[in-house]
């Protein structure tokens, strides 16, 4: 499945948010959303657009789709499933994108990005309940066990992301001397990020 190559930032520029997509960087003097606030490709005194109705729907997707790191195609996928379970659909959606291994990884602080946790997956460093799983998009459930290959344990670029203390999600029970993660209970709409209109990605893909 083809990815996004190109600089991360622009993504953040377009959306007019930070996305963290950057990690630790983010955060700092150096992160280019903070330095260069305009929208790409348009000239500074265009950058104040009125968006219709359509278009704030979709840039709400869009934010959504970059934020985990997804392509149009599989987002969609992931929606049309959302759509076919009981319940409200937009809190389905998020449910699913949390559970998402590459997510996972991500929130317990394993990972700086949920780029560089994709990474780690691919390569596998990881295992769920004992065996080498190596696809991001893998949807982890209730008593899943996640840990890192003892091998893995060594990774300097691990030990400098537990350093920046990522607040472990109450779904989740992580112990940091084991690397070991156990999915309590399957994530809620609390969740999921809190600026995130689901209703409006739920409104757009029903027109």
């Amino acid at each position: 499945m083809s990815r996004y190559t190109g600089p991360k930032c622009r993504l953040c520029r377009r959306e007019g948010e930070k996305l963290f997509l950057k990690g630790p960087r983010c955060q700092t003097e150096k992160c280019a959303f903070e330095r260069r606030q305009t929208t790409p490709g348009l000239p500074p005194k265009k950058n104040v657009r009125r968006l219709s109705e359509y278009g704030i729907h979709l840039r709400e997707k869009q934010k959504v789709k970059r934020m985990y790191g997804l392509q149009e195609r599989q987002f969609r996928e992931y929606f049309e499933v959302a759509a076919s379970k009981k319940g409200v659909t937009g809190e389905a959606l998020l449910q699913m994108l949390e559970r998402r291994l590459d997510n996972l990884v991500y929130r317990i602080g394993l990972a700086s990005s949920r780029r560089m946790a994709r990474e780690y997956i691919t390569h596998g460093h990881f295992l769920v309940n004992n065996h080498i799983t190596n696809v991001p998009s893998f949807l982890v459930k209730k008593g899943d066990e996640i840990k890192l290959k003892e091998k893995s344990k060594t990774l300097k670029s691990i030990e400098e992301a537990l350093k920046g203390k990522q607040e472990v999600p109450l779904w989740l029970s992580f112990e940091p001397a084991e690397f070991r993660v156990v999915v309590k209970e399957l994530p809620e709409r609390k969740d999921a990020p809190q600026d995130i209109r689901e209703n409006l990605i739920v409104e757009l893909y029903s027109k």
